[in-house]
């Protein structure tokens, strides 16, 4: 008998011991951790200064009908003062054009006097221009005249000092020789300068 009592108690603690394993209360979710988000960090630059640089590109001048393409290559100097969010300055360059006539190949001499005005997005200023040109073709014609340009462009700040970028400019000229017609060029340049 002490034997059935055994075994009866053993199966009873058995079975109460499998039906309490899991427990009376609900479970426990652990809480999943949050992330929080990466902090983009916009890198800081300050344009303010003098800069000196070189550019070199193509160009398309349209003449008495003709539109003949051409290389260019320049050096320019210029300041910019970064006002924030603005950055405003001024440029004077000289650009030489090798250009491919028609009938025969020449050069022409171009200076700009260029006002600038961008946006500071840190490292990165893209901005709008426009000024003043003289243009003299050196092919026997000694040509020249003054007229007006507007632009984009666009540069990068690699480091404290060196920029790289480009420029599209548009060229306007009237009553450019004594056949009183007027000459266009558009031209686009890859620029580098140094700031110093």
């Amino acid at each position: 008998m002490f034997r059935n009592f055994t075994y009866s108690t053993a199966f009873l603690l058995g079975t109460a011991s499998t039906a309490f394993a899991g427990g009376l209360a609900e479970p426990v979710a652990t809480p999943t951790p949050i992330v929080p988000a990466p902090v983009i960090a916009v890198q800081s630059n300050d344009w303010t200064g003098f800069y000196i640089g070189g550019s070199a590109g193509q160009a398309t001048v349209s003449h008495s009908g003709n539109e003949d393409d051409a290389t260019a290559y320049g050096v320019n100097v210029g300041y910019m003062r970064d006002l924030g969010s603005l950055v405003v300055g001024g440029e004077l360059d000289y650009s030489r054009f090798n250009i491919d006539g028609t009938s025969d190949t020449y050069d022409a001499d171009m200076t700009r006097l260029k006002a600038r005005v961008g946006y500071d997005a840190g490292v990165f200023l893209p901005y709008i221009t426009a000024g003043g040109a003289n243009l003299a073709m050196n092919d026997g014609s000694d040509a020249s005249d003054t007229g007006y340009f507007y632009g984009i462009g666009a540069e990068y700040a690699v480091n404290d000092n060196l920029r790289v970028g480009g420029e599209f400019l548009q060229h306007e000229f009237e009553n450019f020789d004594d056949s009183g017609e007027d000459l266009s060029a558009k031209s686009l340049a890859l620029r580098v300068s140094y700031k110093f």
